[in-house]
């Protein structure tokens, strides 16, 4: 059995291999703490539901939901992740919702294996990627109905923006998030995504999915000038790793089989800058919003 100090070590090795800063060193410790044991839930949760034995995923999941009900039922958790999230529930008063739609969105990982249409997948990415962003702006107590409407366009940008990146990988899961109906527009059988190369079909639907993915990210950029403070500095960092992101996948020009097409540290604090330096100016949109 692993110790609990290797375990303890996963999150942070992995959020090292994120598109964004998890948390970043630029915020205050308190800020890092909370965002790794929400980062911690979260990376919980999808590897049962990626890495776990098929027959037991199910299971897995349905325990870390009765352990979330246990905590916010106000006994003390049994499992590490959500031992460590207590703490973050409590001072940060987050409701228990959002963290049941991840569960939920791992859970229909196990069922549903593709979707039709475009506006299909965002449904997916309201349960997997959506409840994230309403975590973070609890973390910074930065909630508003406005925000969170601005934090969902750029959440689901950043999912569409990974599912191009692990195409092969999702693949071999028996899983596709590209829509089907873009993949027969283009002429793209299933079987382009199990091989070696990616075929120019496939990179054709893989830059349709980025140039969507864009476009939600401008459209949630604006959330930035809306925050001030350490907030704005880690909301900027992720929509930086979606700029980052997308720039080498057109610089690797949708190529997502032959390669790990991730962003380069440079070009990520580059964009960083750049976002906050934009949503800075006075012209940048939504400088403040009703805190309700």
């Amino acid at each position: 059995m692993r110790s609990e100090r290797c375990h303890s070590r996963e999150p942070a090795e992995k959020a090292r291999r994120e598109n964004f800063p998890v948390a970043s060193r630029l915020l205050p410790r308190r800020h890092r703490d909370h965002l790794m044991a929400l980062y911690g839930f979260a990376r919980t949760v999808d590897d049962l539901g990626d890495e776990g034995r098929p027959g037991d995923r199910l299971r897995l999941l349905d325990e870390v939901e009765a352990d979330l009900a246990r905590l916010y039922d106000g006994h003390p958790p049994r499992l590490g992740p959500l031992r460590t999230l207590a703490r973050t529930v409590q001072e940060c008063s987050i409701p228990a919702e959002p963290f049941r739609r991840l569960v939920e969105a791992n859970r229909r990982d196990q069922t549903v294996t593709g979707y039709e249409t475009f506006d299909e997948l965002l449904g997916y990415c309201e349960l997997s990627a959506n409840p994230v962003g309403h975590l973070v702006l609890y973390v910074f107590g930065e909630v508003s109905g406005p925000r969170l409407a601005l934090s969902d366009k750029v959440c689901s940008a950043l999912q569409v923006i990974e599912h191009c990146q692990d195409v092969g990988e999702d693949h071999r899961r028996g899983r596709v998030y590209l829509p089907q109906e873009d993949l027969r527009r283009a002429g793209c059988p299933i079987g382009d995504l199990a091989a070696a190369a990616t075929s120019p079909r496939l990179r054709e639907v893989v830059a349709v999915q980025a140039g969507r993915a864009a476009t939600m990210l401008a459209e949630g950029e604006p959330i930035v000038a809306s925050l001030s403070g350490f907030a704005r500095t880690a909301v900027a960092g992720y929509v930086a790793g979606g700029h980052a992101t997308l720039a080498a996948l057109s610089g690797a020009r949708y190529d997502v089989l032959g390669r790990a097409v991730r962003p380069r540290r440079v070009r990520l604090l580059g964009a960083w800058a750049r976002v906050l330096m934009t949503m800075s100016r006075p012209d940048a949109g939504l400088r403040r919003l009703p805190s309700a």
